[in-house]
């Protein structure tokens, strides 16, 4: 092998870093978590043996792949596929994952309407939006949308049983 496993590990986790924000902590757990990768490859690789993919192997996690709903947390969000903690799970933090929010959803299996963000969050957010009258105004929005759609559809009516009987120009003989 021409590098060392801690040189790879530094390697990857340098273009983890170059691609989203981490802190220190999040660097050494991140580093830690690559070389411990690379030293069980390595170590699976001399003896001819594969390695089943994160997730499949027989280490269970606190977020296991059976039920996603547990890594929404109260105070936090376990991401199922790098295991980092979060308050919320952003479509830039997805993307490092090659995935939208729509397709981690499916993929781990969570109901699309789930949001992805701490349940104190969650709560906050909608406190806030019951405190502007959200709800109240967008049950008006809808009944003044569903008046007007009513109207125009009224006053197409008339014009449509009007050409009733009578022949198109373009009706051919």
């Amino acid at each position: 092998m021409g590098k060392k496993l801690l040189e790879l590990a530094v390697e990857i986790v340098q273009a983890q870093a170059s691609i989203s924000k981490m802190t220190a902590e999040e660097i050494e757990q991140a580093l830690v978590r690559a070389y411990n990768a690379l030293q069980k490859m390595s170590g699976a690789e001399e003896q001819g043996q594969t390695i089943a993919p994160a997730g499949q192997g027989s280490t269970a996690s606190a977020a296991s792949p059976a039920d996603p709903l547990s890594s929404i947390q109260q105070d936090k969000v376990t991401c199922m596929e790098c295991k980092a903690e979060l308050r919320q799970l952003t479509a830039n933090h997805l993307r490092i994952h090659h995935l939208t929010p729509r397709e981690y959803k499916k993929k781990w299996g969570f109901p699309l309407k789930q949001p992805l963000s701490a349940k104190v969050l969650t709560d906050l957010r909608s406190r806030s939006a019951k405190k502007r009258g959200l709800p109240e105004n967008l049950r008006i929005y809808l009944d003044h949308k569903r008046e007007n759609k009513m109207t125009s559809e009224r006053a197409m009516k008339p014009a449509s049983r009007s050409t009733r009987g009578k022949k198109s120009l373009l009706t051919t003989y």
